[in-house]
């Protein structure tokens, strides 16, 4: 009779907490989905009402120019350490999740600039790539892929659908890479 008392008061503050975190996923996601929301755009990139690059998927699948440049720039530059489509890996982190938590600017910085993390269990080291143009020019693209693919707005692989490059970008591009 104890053993089947202990499994009832169990149950009863299990559940409470168990629909508890229920709630608190299903939150998460609005406000995660409220983050990447497209607020507006300009010349084919899309930008959240904070003015932070976003990712502007179809319902047919197709995906912005700006979030394909950045899945292939990301699998040019960084699925070597992080994994294919932002995953990671035993090497480094999975950067999908990571676009999500991290303020854009703390993004931007730790790729320009470098991190190291160094402690009694960790000792990472990312490197800066401020002078690479191949990320600088390419960073918001990569930025959006990988919130992208941290919501699961696009699928692992490369996007079937795209849309076309804008003027804009290839003047960006030309100018940035020239």
């Amino acid at each position: 009779m104890l053993h089947h008392t202990r499994t009832i008061v169990a149950i009863t503050f299990v559940m409470p907490i168990a629909l508890g975190s229920f709630a608190h996923a299903e939150d998460k996601e609005e406000d995660v989905a409220a983050l990447v929301q497209a607020a507006y755009e300009e010349d084919g990139k899309h930008f959240t009402e904070d003015d932070i690059p976003t990712y502007k998927v179809a319902e047919d699948g197709t995906v912005d120019w700006y979030t394909f440049s950045g899945f292939r720039r990301y699998h040019s530059e960084c699925h070597v350490c992080h994994g294919p489509d932002g995953e990671g890996s035993s090497y480094a982190p999975a950067l999908k999740k990571s676009a999500l938590e991290m303020d854009y600017y703390d993004f931007v910085d730790v790729v320009v600039n470098g991190r190291k993390n160094v402690g009694a269990s960790d000792n990472s080291v990312m490197p800066s790539f401020g002078d690479n143009k191949n990320v600088m020019c390419y960073l918001d693209d990569m930025y959006v892929y990988l919130r992208a693919r941290g919501t699961d707005a696009i699928p692992r692989g490369r996007p079937g659908k795209k849309d076309r490059p804008s003027e804009t970008f290839r003047e960006n591009e030309d100018a940035c890479m020239g």
